[in-house]
């Protein structure tokens, strides 16, 4: 992806799978505990953006933006967000309350940070990072990238009799859709994690259609 320094990525899909998985999780779990009105202002972010941001914090002190040059934006593991109107932009209450449901899912919240490094919107992950036993994904959730739209949690049926894992009576199918992925991966259009997942058995059949939407777009 190619963006300018002042350009903000609020694009999911620019973060690892894991980190995909761990943001939609922490926002299911938010509309589950009634907090819908936060919303997505940035995930991946290029090193150049970085660097960009820490210097206008040393030029500006009173605006800084951010404290390191080595963020997990860049390494694509970490997202930012934001609460809606008519709340604050960083309702400090709201965000404790997402930071807490953070820390059940192993997730790391900027607000536990020392006071010389604190970032009350900001969430990352390690690369580590799996679903905890206790947790899964319960259906669609839909993360917003603007304070127009509220979080939602769309649960079918199907979701509700099993884990929709997608399965394969012919050898053949599982193949051709195994080198499929694997070209992905090779020509990095998407993370290796993806193939991981597709070999372990633990990918899912609405995760696959988005994937071949991403493939295709990235390919264009």
């Amino acid at each position: 992806m190619s963006t300018s320094v002042t350009q903000t990525c609020r694009d999911l899909s620019e973060l690892t799978a894991a980190a995909q998985t761990a943001c939609r999780l922490l926002f299911q779990e938010c509309f589950k505990a009634g907090i819908v009105d936060v919303f997505i202002t940035e995930t991946y972010r290029s090193q150049a953006r970085q660097n960009y941001l820490y210097a206008q914090g040393r030029s500006r002190p009173a605006q800084v933006v951010t404290w390191t040059l080595n963020s997990n934006h860049s390494s694509r593991l970490a997202w930012d967000i934001a609460v809606a109107p008519p709340k604050k932009l960083y309702d400090i209450s709201t965000l404790s309350k997402v930071g807490a449901i953070a820390k059940k899912l192993g997730i790391e919240w900027g607000g536990y940070w020392p006071a010389n490094r604190y970032d009350a919107p900001h969430f990352e992950i390690k690369p580590s990072w799996k679903v905890p036993a206790e947790y899964k994904l319960e259906g669609q959730v839909i993360v917003p990238i603007s304070s127009a739209v509220r979080v939602q949690l769309t649960i079918d049926d199907k979701t509700e009799k099993d884990d929709d894992t997608m399965q394969f009576t012919n050898p053949t199918t599982k193949a051709a859709i195994h080198n499929y992925v694997k070209q992905a991966v090779d020509k990095k259009l998407i993370d290796k994690s993806w193939l991981d997942k597709f070999d372990a058995g633990s990918l899912i059949s609405g995760d696959y259609e988005g994937l071949k939407i991403i493939i295709a777009q990235r390919s264009a």
